[in-house]
């Protein structure tokens, strides 16, 4: 049988242990979880305002920069250089002469060749009369046929000999034009790979290299499935090919915006790869894009489509739906009612419910009352501070 003594020992250790527990409780539990809960104190909470941001869908392409048109010079015609008439790392231009190779030698052929032309001429002259002449005898049976056919024979053997001065002097006036090297293409040219006093002929080394700078290329690949989905995206009401936005990343971190000039594509997909070439063209004018370079290419609608982002951590749900907790000039906390979009990083597109001013909070929702006055410090998105 328990004896009374012991039950009032219980009962006395249990109160102890009650009241000191309560104690503790009261003790231990921060101010700050008794905020918002009818305490008279404003909670503290953090506060971000809303990104205005482009989210027009866009594709990244790792791009290699391509001269359009490129030119390694070569040496048509045997001499020495005379004369090289450009500043290396300099624009020509189409026309310009860059190589002097010898001009003597092919000067003296042409005057030679001329010479020969003239002494066929003459020659033609004189055979084209004795054969006349011969004929009308003939006519009258004063001259026999073989002496006709031999006058004959030595007029048309005139001709043909015209006809071969004509075209040797042809030949030796296009060497004379080759022993002045002339640019083909407006361009950069790079160091001159022969000097002056050097001897050359068509199969040495090449004389120098000319690229053209502005317009020029990038070159990138697609898969097969993105080079459909982009065909059918980028089309305008008509039916054709809309235009792109298209931004170039450089290996510095600059972006060059909307320089496209045109673009085509491969007319087949590597059956390896399942990949297909694009090439795209951009003005060049400022000489930022260099061929071998590689860049970032990236490809978008023409027009921006601009939404308001709200952090993730801004955004709550109930029974109701999505929702919110702005915080106004006052410092009052509002609930607000949201309609979202896509989830971009750390953020979503809020379609409905905010406007670009509002300031949302990003720490401390749960502690806050709508309608309650709440002490609020601004997230800077940036800089990652606390004002």
């Amino acid at each position: 049988m328990i004896r009374k003594r012991d039950v009032i020992r219980n009962v006395v250790i249990f109160a102890v242990c009650a009241y000191c527990g309560w104690y503790l409780k009261g003790r231990l539990t921060p101010v700050s979880s008794m905020m918002g809960n009818g305490s008279g104190e404003a909670p503290y909470v953090l506060i971000q305002g809303l990104e205005s941001k482009n989210i027009s869908p866009k594709k990244s392409f790792i791009g290699h920069v391509e001269a359009i048109k490129s030119v390694n010079l070569k040496p048509q015609v045997t001499g020495y250089v005379e004369k090289v008439l450009f500043q290396e790392g300099s624009l020509v231009q189409e026309g310009d002469i860059l190589f002097v190779i010898e001009q003597k030698r092919y000067l003296a052929t042409v005057e030679l060749r001329q010479a020969e032309l003239d002494s066929a001429k003459a020659n033609l002259v004189r055979t084209e009369r004795d054969y006349r002449r011969q004929s009308s005898l003939s006519k009258q049976n004063y001259a026999s046929k073989a002496t006709l056919d031999n006058a004959e024979s030595a007029y048309l053997q005139a001709k043909a000999a015209v006809a071969q001065a004509e075209a040797n002097l042809d030949l030796a006036k296009i060497d004379l034009d080759y022993t002045e090297i002339k640019a083909p293409i407006t361009g950069y040219i790079g160091k001159a790979l022969v000097t002056e006093g050097n001897y050359v002929n068509s199969t040495t080394q090449d004389l120098a290299r000319i690229v053209q700078m502005d317009p020029i290329r990038v070159a990138f690949s697609i898969t097969d499935k993105d080079y459909l989905n982009m065909k059918k995206i980028y089309k305008d009401k008509d039916g054709d090919q809309a235009k792109l936005r298209t931004e170039l990343v450089l290996p510095n971190g600059d972006v060059l915006v909307n320089h496209l000039r045109s673009r085509f594509s491969d007319n087949e997909i590597n059956t390896d790869t399942a990949t297909i070439a694009v090439y795209t063209e951009y003005n060049n004018k400022e000489g930022l894009l260099t061929p071998g370079n590689y860049v970032n290419i990236r490809v978008g609608d023409s027009e921006d489509q601009m939404a308001l982002l709200v952090p993730q951590a801004a955004i709550a749900q109930d029974a109701n739906g999505s929702y919110v907790v702005t915080v106004n000039e006052d410092g009052i906390a509002e609930q607000k009612r949201v309609i979202l979009g896509d989830i971009i990083g750390t953020s979503q597109v809020v379609k409905e419910g905010l406007n670009a001013e509002d300031k949302v909070i990003i720490q401390g929702l749960q502690k806050v009352r709508n309608g309650q006055k709440v002490n609020a410090s601004l997230v800077k998105e940036d800089a990652g501070e606390v004002e």
